[in-house]
């Protein structure tokens, strides 16, 4: 434990670039199978970066999606708050239709794409992005985070409420306090992060383009006296809100 410082047939990879705000690529189809999802996993893992070190950003985004368990909608949310002092600067949410089953190991070809359309109606370029979900702590080691970070090609950490693959010590119960998270070969894929004395650790792990260290000390930092980070807590917040609003207006009008 530590405390942290502060401080089949193949797919087609072949990258074009779509939207104005912030040039997400495309790097493959959406319209795929479960099974074509976990190919594409396995070629995209090779290419996350997790090294890069992230200088202090002036603004900091979340992104997080709520769904209406009685229609076939998500409603997503996007956030950008400035640092260090987490202001809330801009918000977007969107409706969109499911159109991926529910898979575990396969959320981000579920929610990635419209995720991608809320990052892109930011008038606000993030220099750090978090996300609800994994990052490299993922048994392909591609999550959501990995591969919304590959799709923008921007800072991405993966923070999710509970963990999905690998085993870990508990950390010490005072905030600032982690332990790692290992695959069952003993590599470190992630960290469980306590970010509030005596409370359930969030799990942190690399999205893209920053390390391990640096993603745990900007989870603390972006955190408000809350169990997550304030991006992702503001953007479940904004998803919650527009779901029961257009729910409710979507039944006045019936």
């Amino acid at each position: 434990m530590a405390q942290a410082r502060l401080h089949s047939r193949h797919i087609s990879l072949v990258p074009e670039y779509w939207g104005e705000a912030m040039q997400a690529k495309i790097l493959h189809r959406w319209d795929i199978t479960p099974k074509e999802a976990i190919q594409i996993q396995v070629q995209l893992r090779r290419q996350v970066k997790t090294t890069g070190e992230v200088l202090i950003p002036s603004a900091v985004a979340g992104a997080d999606v709520a769904y209406n368990k009685r229609s076939d909608y998500m409603y997503v949310a996007a956030v950008v708050l400035s640092f260090p002092d987490l202001k809330l600067v801009e918000t977007v949410t969107l409706r969109d239709r499911v159109s991926f089953p529910y898979v575990p190991g396969l959320l981000s070809f579920r929610e990635a794409p419209a995720l991608l359309r809320a990052f892109e109606r930011l008038a606000h370029e993030p220099d750090l992005i978090f996300i609800d979900g994994q990052g490299m702590a993922h048994p392909r080691g591609l999550g959501i985070a990995c591969h919304i970070g590959l799709l923008l090609e921007k800072p991405v950490i993966g923070c999710a409420k509970s963990p999905l693959f690998g085993s870990y010590v508990e950390p010490k119960p005072s905030r600032s306090s982690f332990s790692y998270l290992h695959d069952k070969v003993g590599r470190v894929i992630g960290a469980a992060v306590r970010t509030k004395d005596r409370v359930r650790p969030v799990f942190v792990s690399v999205g893209h383009n920053i390390d391990l260290e640096q993603a745990v000390r900007f989870t603390l930092a972006c955190g408000k006296g809350y169990r997550v980070p304030e991006p992702t807590r503001q953007a479940d917040l904004l998803a919650e809100r527009a779901k029961r609003t257009q729910w409710q207006d979507e039944l006045s009008v019936r």
